[in-house]
C-alpha cells in the first residue's frame, strides 16, 4: 500500500468527484431555499406547520440532513477520503468499499440529526404547554450559543479536533481492507468529527437548518479548524465570538435579530 503523506492544512490534491458531490449538495440546498421548498430544512416548519405527519416530517429531513453533511462536513474530511481512495485503488478495492466507508461517515451523523430532531420535538412541546417560555423564545437561542462558544474550550474538542487534524496516522491505525473495514473506518472518522463540530452543527437546529449565510460560516469555520494550518488558533476566537453573540442575545434579544440572520423570532 503505497500512500503519499498529506499534511493536515492541504486540501491541494482533491479529488473530483467528491468535490463535484459537494458542490451539488450546495446547488440543491439554495435551488430548494430559493424556489419556496426550504422548508424541507427547516426542522421548525416541518414540526409546527403541519405540512406533513410527523413521522413523514422527520424522514424529509433527515433526508435533507444528508445534504448538510454533504455540503458542510465532507469538505473538512478531503485528506481522509483522499488517503481512503489512493489506498482501496492501490488494494484494487471496488466502489463498494468507498459506499461503505462515505455511509458509515453518514450514519453516525444521521444518528446525531435523529437525536437532535426528537430533542427539538420536545422543546416545542414544552414551549407549547409552558407560555412563559413561549413569550422568551431567545432564551433558548441563547442558551445554545453559550453552549457551542463553551464547547470550544472543553477537552473533547481539543482531543477530537486532533485526530481530525492527523488524517495520515488515524488512517494508518484504524484502515482495514474491505467492505467492513471500510465501515469501521467511516464510523471511526465520524465519531471524531462528530466530537468536534457536534456544537456548531447543533446551531443549525437554532437557525433553523437551511440558513445559507450561517452553513456558509460554520462550514468555512469548520474547514479552517480541521485542515487550515494554524487553524486550532481560530477555535477560542470562534468560543469567545459565541460566548458573546449568546450573551447579547439574553441580553438584547430584539437588537441581535439583525445580527443572527433571524434566529430570534
Amino acid at each position: 500500500m503505497l500512500l503519499n503523506r498529506t499534511p493536515a492544512g492541504s486540501v491541494l490534491s482533491r479529488v473530483p468527484w467528491p468535490w463535484l458531490l459537494v458542490g451539488s449538495a450546495w446547488l440543491a440546498t439554495v435551488a430548494a431555499t430559493v424556489s419556496g421548498y426550504g422548508f424541507v430544512f427547516n426542522h421548525d416548519a416541518l414540526i409546527e406547520g403541519g405540512i406533513l405527519p410527523w413521522p413523514l416530517a422527520a424522514l424529509v429531513f433527515l433526508l435533507s440532513w444528508q445534504l448538510m453533511i454533504i455540503g458542510m462536513m465532507l469538505p473538512s474530511s478531503m485528506p481522509l477520503v483522499r488517503l481512503f481512495l489512493q489506498a482501496n485503488r492501490a488494494n484494487r478495492g471496488t466502489w463498494r468499499e468507498t459506499a461503505a466507508f462515505l455511509l458509515g461517515y453518514a450514519a453516525i451523523w444521521t444518528g446525531f440529526a435523529v437525536s437532535a430532531f426528537l430533542g427539538d420535538t420536545q422543546i416545542h412541546h414544552l414551549v407549547d404547554r409552558w407560555p412563559w417560555l413561549a413569550a422568551r423564545p431567545w432564551l433558548i437561542a441563547g442558551t445554545m450559543l453559550l453552549v457551542a462558544g463553551g464547547f470550544q474550550f472543553t477537552p473533547l474538542k481539543e482531543r477530537c479536533l486532533a485526530r481530525c487534524r492527523s488524517p495520515f496516522a488515524f488512517f494508518v491505525h484504524h484502515y482495514r481492507r474491505g467492505i467492513g473495514g471500510a465501515w469501521k473506518l467511516g464510523l471511526s472518522h465520524g465519531r471524531f468529527c462528530l466530537g468536534c463540530c457536534w456544537a456548531l452543527m447543533l446551531l443549525m437546529f437554532g437557525l433553523g437548518v437551511g440558513s445559507i449565510p450561517w452553513m456558509v460560516n460554520l462550514s468555512a469555520v469548520m474547514l479552517v479548524e480541521k485542515t487550515a494550518p494554524g487553524g486550532t488558533h481560530l477555535v477560542p476566537v470562534v468560543g469567545v465570538i459565541l460566548l458573546v453573540l449568546g450573551a447579547l442575545v439574553l441580553w438584547q434579544p430584539t437588537s441581535m435579530a439583525t445580527i443572527t440572520g433571524g434566529l430570534i423570532p
